[in-house]
């Protein structure tokens, strides 16, 4: 934690026998100021953190008739995928990385890249209504700052909570995403949005 990010978050706690990986204070993870960064997985010294394996309910929706199983993909991982195969780094596989996901049993494969083209329409329309307000004399908050990560957000609400007022009401493009795969890709598939089982 000291090393990537350096905050410091995650420390051996205690001594000898009672010797702990964790926050100070026993305090849950969600608490402090953890980027969520994930490279404590990787390298924690007693194998206490790890991520959370979701393989499983994976398979079993894909193999469930009743549910239809989309999956959204961020721009990183159709450029890096390819190098795990031996191409160029860099190389796109985007049309592979399909056609896999499709044979594997996803019925639908979105890209991300379509929810960050929302987000920026949504922020573009709240950027412009707060300029609006503050034109008129009302309380806006400006200058306007961009929600897209999650992990930029729970920086801000822990070490500088006074412009939270400033951070865009939007979801990150991977939440915008999963929302409308299960409020409005239901409709158009005619499919109960319970029956959609999202994986990112």
């Amino acid at each position: 934690c000291n090393e990537v990010q350096e905050l410091g978050i995650i420390n051996p706690q205690n001594r000898g026998f009672k010797t702990e990986i964790g926050p100070a204070l026993e305090l849950p993870l969600n608490s402090v100021n953890c980027s969520n960064c994930g490279q404590c997985t990787i390298v924690c010294p007693v194998g206490a953190l790890y991520e959370k394996d979701a393989t499983k309910s994976v398979w079993e929706a894909i193999f469930d008739e009743n549910k239809r199983v989309v999956i959204q993909t961020a721009p990183a991982i159709r450029a890096a995928l390819g190098e795990e195969f031996g191409y160029e780094p860099g190389t796109l596989v985007t049309g592979k990385m399909v056609s896999a996901l499709r044979d594997i049993g996803f019925d639908d494969v979105f890209d991300t890249n379509f929810a960050a083209d929302l987000t920026i329409i949504e922020e573009g329309y709240e950027f412009l209504s707060r300029v609006e307000n503050a034109l008129k004399g009302k309380t806006s908050s400006l200058p306007m700052i961009t929600s897209c990560s999650p992990g930029w957000i729970k920086y801000v609400e822990h070490d500088f909570p006074q412009y939270l007022d400033h951070i865009s009401s939007c979801k990150s493009p991977h939440m915008m995403l999963g929302a409308l795969a299960k409020a409005y890709y239901p409709e158009i598939k005619d499919v109960k949005p319970e029956n959609i089982f999202v994986v990112s």
